[in-house]
Protein backbone atom coordinates (compact mmCIF):
# COMPACT_ATOMS: atom_id res chain seq x y z
CA UNK A 1 0.00 0.00 0.00
CA UNK A 2 1.04 3.68 -0.08
CA UNK A 3 2.37 5.33 2.66
CA UNK A 4 -0.88 7.35 2.88
CA UNK A 5 -3.01 4.45 2.99
CA UNK A 6 -0.92 2.54 5.81
CA UNK A 7 -1.12 5.40 8.05
CA UNK A 8 -4.46 5.67 7.81
CA UNK A 9 -4.91 2.08 7.97
CA UNK A 10 -2.26 2.23 11.59
CA UNK A 11 -4.37 5.13 12.81
CA UNK A 12 -7.45 3.31 12.79
CA UNK A 13 -6.59 -0.23 14.16
CA UNK A 14 -8.92 -3.11 13.76
CA UNK A 15 -8.40 -6.93 12.73
CA UNK A 16 -5.55 -6.40 9.80
CA UNK A 17 -3.70 -3.46 11.19
CA UNK A 18 -1.21 -5.96 13.21
CA UNK A 19 -0.76 -8.04 9.83
CA UNK A 20 0.59 -6.69 7.41
CA UNK A 21 10.18 -7.93 -9.99
CA UNK A 22 10.76 -10.28 -12.17
CA UNK A 23 8.85 -9.22 -15.43
CA UNK A 24 8.68 -12.53 -16.78
CA UNK A 25 6.19 -15.14 -15.33
CA UNK A 26 8.91 -17.99 -15.41
CA UNK A 27 11.59 -16.14 -13.71
CA UNK A 28 12.33 -17.24 -10.17
CA UNK A 29 13.73 -15.02 -7.51
CA UNK A 30 17.83 -14.97 -6.41
CA UNK A 31 19.43 -14.65 -3.38
CA UNK A 32 20.97 -11.10 -3.21
CA UNK A 33 22.16 -11.46 0.41
CA UNK A 34 25.91 -12.73 1.91
CA UNK A 35 24.04 -15.11 4.24
CA UNK A 36 25.51 -18.77 3.86
CA UNK A 37 21.99 -19.57 1.80
CA UNK A 38 22.19 -16.18 -0.47
CA UNK A 39 25.67 -17.63 -0.83
CA UNK A 40 24.57 -21.37 -1.88
CA UNK A 41 21.88 -20.30 -4.46
CA UNK A 42 24.11 -17.91 -6.18
CA UNK A 43 26.06 -21.34 -6.77
CA UNK A 44 23.65 -23.34 -7.78
CA UNK A 45 22.10 -20.68 -10.33
CA UNK A 46 22.97 -21.49 -13.89
CA UNK A 47 23.33 -24.83 -13.95
CA UNK A 48 21.25 -27.04 -15.15
CA UNK A 49 20.26 -29.84 -12.54
CA UNK A 50 18.94 -33.36 -12.45
CA UNK A 51 15.92 -33.42 -9.85
CA UNK A 52 18.42 -35.65 -7.80
CA UNK A 53 20.53 -32.82 -7.30
CA UNK A 54 18.47 -29.95 -6.91
CA UNK A 55 17.34 -32.51 -3.87
CA UNK A 56 20.56 -32.05 -2.87
CA UNK A 57 21.08 -28.25 -3.35
CA UNK A 58 17.61 -27.87 -1.38
CA UNK A 59 19.00 -30.07 1.14
CA UNK A 60 21.92 -27.49 1.15
CA UNK A 61 20.03 -24.14 1.25
CA UNK A 62 18.32 -26.02 4.42
CA UNK A 63 21.11 -26.48 6.40
CA UNK A 64 23.52 -23.94 4.86
CA UNK A 65 25.46 -23.09 8.17
CA UNK A 66 26.28 -26.76 8.65
CA UNK A 67 27.28 -27.52 4.65
CA UNK A 68 30.67 -26.56 4.88
CA UNK A 69 31.24 -29.37 7.67
CA UNK A 70 29.67 -32.34 6.31
CA UNK A 71 31.27 -35.24 4.45
CA UNK A 72 29.82 -36.79 1.60
CA UNK A 73 28.10 -39.47 3.16
CA UNK A 74 26.72 -37.04 5.71
CA UNK A 75 25.27 -34.73 3.06
CA UNK A 76 24.04 -38.19 1.44
CA UNK A 77 21.57 -38.84 4.35
CA UNK A 78 20.41 -35.71 5.06
CA UNK A 79 19.39 -35.21 1.47
CA UNK A 80 17.96 -39.02 0.52
CA UNK A 81 20.24 -39.92 -1.80
CA UNK A 82 23.46 -42.21 -2.47
CA UNK A 83 27.05 -40.65 -1.62
CA UNK A 84 27.98 -41.25 -5.68
CA UNK A 85 25.05 -38.93 -6.33
CA UNK A 86 27.02 -36.31 -4.12
CA UNK A 87 30.08 -36.66 -5.78
CA UNK A 88 28.09 -36.10 -9.58
CA UNK A 89 26.83 -33.12 -7.87
CA UNK A 90 29.80 -31.40 -7.20
CA UNK A 91 31.74 -32.26 -10.63
CA UNK A 92 28.23 -30.83 -12.07
CA UNK A 93 28.90 -27.67 -10.44
CA UNK A 94 32.26 -27.59 -11.82
CA UNK A 95 34.44 -28.92 -8.94
CA UNK A 96 36.53 -32.31 -9.38
CA UNK A 97 34.80 -33.75 -6.70
CA UNK A 98 32.97 -33.04 -3.25
CA UNK A 99 36.08 -32.37 -1.08
CA UNK A 100 37.17 -29.80 -3.98
CA UNK A 101 33.81 -27.95 -3.36
CA UNK A 102 32.90 -28.53 0.78
CA UNK A 103 36.78 -26.57 0.64
CA UNK A 104 35.31 -23.50 -1.55
CA UNK A 105 32.04 -23.22 0.95
CA UNK A 106 34.66 -23.05 3.77
CA UNK A 107 36.87 -20.52 2.03
CA UNK A 108 33.57 -18.34 1.20
CA UNK A 109 31.90 -18.82 4.06
CA UNK A 110 33.93 -19.44 7.38
CA UNK A 111 32.34 -20.14 10.37
CA UNK A 112 31.98 -17.30 13.08
CA UNK A 113 30.02 -19.05 16.20
CA UNK A 114 30.14 -16.19 19.10
CA UNK A 115 30.58 -17.50 22.58
CA UNK A 116 26.99 -16.24 23.20
CA UNK A 117 25.38 -18.51 20.88
CA UNK A 118 27.66 -21.01 21.85
CA UNK A 119 26.18 -21.71 25.06
CA UNK A 120 22.50 -21.26 23.86
CA UNK A 121 20.22 -24.25 24.54
CA UNK A 122 18.42 -25.81 21.66
CA UNK A 123 15.18 -23.50 22.10
CA UNK A 124 17.22 -20.54 21.67
CA UNK A 125 19.25 -21.92 18.18
CA UNK A 126 15.97 -22.49 17.17
CA UNK A 127 14.95 -19.28 17.57
CA UNK A 128 18.22 -17.60 16.50
CA UNK A 129 17.63 -20.10 13.08
CA UNK A 130 14.64 -18.65 12.70
CA UNK A 131 16.41 -15.14 13.20
CA UNK A 132 18.61 -15.49 10.52
CA UNK A 133 16.08 -17.06 8.04
CA UNK A 134 13.93 -13.46 8.69
CA UNK A 135 17.72 -11.53 7.75
CA UNK A 136 17.55 -13.50 5.04
CA UNK A 137 14.63 -13.05 3.58
CA UNK A 138 15.01 -8.94 4.35
CA UNK A 139 18.09 -9.84 1.69
CA UNK A 140 16.09 -11.42 -0.99
CA UNK A 141 13.15 -8.35 -0.46
CA UNK A 142 15.83 -5.70 -1.13
CA UNK A 143 14.81 -6.67 -4.69
CA UNK A 144 10.78 -5.98 -4.52
CA UNK A 145 10.14 -6.66 -8.11
CA UNK A 146 9.43 -10.64 -7.96
CA UNK A 147 7.29 -9.56 -4.97
CA UNK A 148 5.45 -6.85 -6.48
CA UNK A 149 5.15 -9.04 -10.13
CA UNK A 150 3.80 -11.17 -7.49
CA UNK A 151 0.91 -8.87 -6.35
CA UNK A 152 0.16 -7.43 -9.89
CA UNK A 153 -0.94 -11.14 -10.64
CA UNK A 154 -2.84 -12.72 -7.42
CA UNK A 155 -4.64 -8.81 -8.00
CA UNK A 156 -5.36 -9.53 -11.10
CA UNK A 157 -6.89 -12.81 -10.95
CA UNK A 158 -10.79 -12.93 -10.46
CA UNK A 159 -11.42 -15.45 -8.72
CA UNK A 160 -8.22 -16.11 -6.43
CA UNK A 161 -7.27 -20.05 -5.48
CA UNK A 162 -5.02 -20.17 -2.55
CA UNK A 163 -3.51 -23.81 -2.39
CA UNK A 164 -2.13 -25.26 0.88
CA UNK A 165 -1.79 -29.09 1.55
CA UNK A 166 -0.85 -30.61 5.14
CA UNK A 167 2.12 -28.54 6.51
CA UNK A 168 1.16 -25.83 4.72
CA UNK A 169 -2.78 -25.09 5.01
CA UNK A 170 -2.08 -23.03 7.93
CA UNK A 171 -0.13 -20.92 6.16
CA UNK A 172 -2.76 -20.78 2.75
CA UNK A 173 -5.77 -20.20 5.37
CA UNK A 174 -4.12 -17.67 7.22
CA UNK A 175 -3.47 -15.76 3.34
CA UNK A 176 -7.04 -16.35 2.19
CA UNK A 177 -8.11 -14.98 5.29
CA UNK A 178 -6.78 -11.66 4.95
CA UNK A 179 -6.51 -11.45 1.53
CA UNK A 180 -10.54 -11.94 1.20
CA UNK A 181 -11.17 -8.23 2.92
CA UNK A 182 -9.75 -6.55 0.06
CA UNK A 183 -9.81 -9.50 -2.89
CA UNK A 184 -13.39 -9.74 -4.30
CA UNK A 185 -13.03 -13.69 -4.31
CA UNK A 186 -10.68 -15.80 -2.62
CA UNK A 187 -10.81 -19.64 -3.36
CA UNK A 188 -9.34 -21.70 -0.45
CA UNK A 189 -7.44 -25.02 -1.36
CA UNK A 190 -6.46 -26.39 1.74
CA UNK A 191 -7.43 -30.10 1.25
CA UNK A 192 -6.58 -32.79 -1.16
CA UNK A 193 -7.83 -35.44 -2.72
CA UNK A 194 -10.03 -36.13 -6.09
CA UNK A 195 -12.20 -32.71 -5.68
CA UNK A 196 -8.93 -30.59 -6.08
CA UNK A 197 -8.61 -30.63 -10.01
CA UNK A 198 -12.44 -30.07 -10.36
CA UNK A 199 -12.17 -27.18 -7.99
CA UNK A 200 -9.20 -25.40 -9.87
CA UNK A 201 -11.01 -26.10 -13.46
CA UNK A 202 -14.04 -24.29 -11.51
CA UNK A 203 -12.12 -21.36 -10.63
CA UNK A 204 -10.37 -20.98 -14.43
CA UNK A 205 -14.57 -21.40 -15.47
CA UNK A 206 -15.18 -18.20 -13.45
CA UNK A 207 -11.94 -16.78 -14.59
CA UNK A 208 -8.91 -17.27 -12.80
CA UNK A 209 -5.89 -16.24 -14.19
CA UNK A 210 -3.31 -16.81 -11.39
CA UNK A 211 -2.78 -19.84 -8.56
CA UNK A 212 -0.68 -18.68 -5.21
CA UNK A 213 0.53 -22.07 -3.49
CA UNK A 214 2.30 -22.65 -0.23
CA UNK A 215 4.82 -25.02 -0.38
CA UNK A 216 6.56 -26.78 3.01
CA UNK A 217 8.21 -29.68 3.51
CA UNK A 218 7.46 -32.59 3.67
CA UNK A 219 6.33 -31.90 0.04
CA UNK A 220 3.11 -33.85 -0.61
CA UNK A 221 2.60 -35.22 -4.48
CA UNK A 222 0.05 -34.01 -4.74
CA UNK A 223 0.83 -30.40 -4.46
CA UNK A 224 3.41 -31.00 -7.56
CA UNK A 225 0.67 -32.81 -9.55
CA UNK A 226 -1.74 -30.55 -8.64
CA UNK A 227 0.79 -27.31 -9.50
CA UNK A 228 0.96 -28.96 -12.97
CA UNK A 229 -2.82 -29.65 -13.31
CA UNK A 230 -3.43 -25.89 -12.89
CA UNK A 231 -0.44 -25.03 -15.30
CA UNK A 232 -2.27 -27.28 -18.05
CA UNK A 233 -5.19 -25.65 -17.23
CA UNK A 234 -3.81 -21.94 -18.33
CA UNK A 235 -2.86 -21.06 -14.72
CA UNK A 236 0.09 -18.61 -14.04
CA UNK A 237 1.35 -20.50 -10.58
CA UNK A 238 2.97 -18.39 -8.05
CA UNK A 239 4.49 -20.30 -4.83
CA UNK A 240 5.98 -19.49 -1.86
CA UNK A 241 8.16 -22.49 -1.09
CA UNK A 242 11.45 -23.32 1.63
CA UNK A 243 13.80 -22.98 -0.55
CA UNK A 244 14.13 -21.96 -4.54
CA UNK A 245 15.25 -25.72 -5.07
CA UNK A 246 11.99 -27.21 -3.68
CA UNK A 247 10.08 -30.06 -5.56
CA UNK A 248 7.35 -27.39 -6.55
CA UNK A 249 9.63 -24.95 -8.34
CA UNK A 250 9.61 -27.17 -11.57
CA UNK A 251 5.84 -26.46 -11.97
CA UNK A 252 5.80 -22.62 -11.05
CA UNK A 253 6.29 -19.70 -13.18
CA UNK A 254 7.23 -17.31 -9.74
CA UNK A 255 8.74 -18.88 -7.15
CA UNK A 256 9.51 -16.43 -3.69
CA UNK A 257 11.60 -18.63 -1.15
CA UNK A 258 11.90 -18.26 2.29
CA UNK A 259 13.37 -20.60 4.71
CA UNK A 260 12.33 -23.05 7.52
CA UNK A 261 13.96 -23.66 10.76
CA UNK A 262 14.87 -27.14 10.84
CA UNK A 263 16.12 -27.52 14.64
CA UNK A 264 13.46 -28.86 16.60
CA UNK A 265 10.96 -32.06 16.11
CA UNK A 266 8.73 -30.03 13.54
CA UNK A 267 9.52 -27.15 11.08
CA UNK A 268 9.19 -23.65 12.23
CA UNK A 269 7.82 -21.82 9.05
CA UNK A 270 8.01 -17.38 10.52
CA UNK A 271 9.71 -16.53 7.32
CA UNK A 272 6.90 -18.17 4.44
CA UNK A 273 4.62 -16.89 6.77
CA UNK A 274 5.54 -13.05 6.97
CA UNK A 275 6.37 -13.86 3.49
CA UNK A 276 3.10 -14.27 2.91
CA UNK A 277 1.57 -10.97 4.35
CA UNK A 278 4.52 -9.04 2.35
CA UNK A 279 2.72 -10.43 -0.27
CA UNK A 280 -0.80 -9.30 0.86
CA UNK A 281 0.64 -5.78 0.87
CA UNK A 282 1.90 -6.27 -2.64
CA UNK A 283 -1.92 -7.47 -3.75
CA UNK A 284 -3.42 -4.48 -2.09
CA UNK A 285 -0.83 -1.97 -3.87
CA UNK A 286 -2.69 -3.53 -7.11
CA UNK A 287 -6.17 -3.47 -5.59
CA UNK A 288 -7.70 0.34 -5.94
CA UNK A 289 -10.66 -0.73 -3.68
CA UNK A 290 -8.48 -2.43 -0.99
CA UNK A 291 -8.46 0.87 1.25
CA UNK A 292 -12.47 1.21 0.73
CA UNK A 293 -12.83 -2.44 1.72
CA UNK A 294 -10.94 -1.96 5.06
CA UNK A 295 -12.78 0.54 6.13
CA UNK A 296 -15.73 -0.98 5.52
CA UNK A 297 -14.69 -4.05 6.84
CA UNK A 298 -13.72 -1.67 10.63
CA UNK A 299 -17.14 0.10 10.22
CA UNK A 300 -19.03 -3.07 10.02
CA UNK A 301 -16.95 -4.84 12.60
CA UNK A 302 -17.97 -1.51 15.12
CA UNK A 303 -21.10 -1.94 14.60
CA UNK A 304 -21.49 -5.90 14.98
CA UNK A 305 -19.51 -5.73 18.30
CA UNK A 306 -16.75 -8.10 16.80
CA UNK A 307 -13.83 -7.23 18.81
CA UNK A 308 -12.99 -6.94 22.00
CA UNK A 309 -11.69 -2.91 23.05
Amino acid sequence: MSAEKAAERGERGGEHSGEPGAERAGEKVTAVGDSPAARLQALFEGHRLTPTQRRIAHSMVRRAADVPFLSSVELAELAGVSQPSVTRFAVALGFDGYPALRKHLRDVAPAEQSAASASYNEYQQAVEAEIENLRHLSELLADPRPVQKAGRLLAASRPLPVLGLRAAASQAYGFAYFAAKVHPDVRLLHEGGTMIHDRIDAAVRAGASTLLCFALPRHPREVVDTLGYAKEAGLSVVTVADSAFAPVAKVSDLLLPAAVGTGLAFDTACAPMLLGRVLLEAMCDDLPDAQARLEEFDARAAARGLFVE
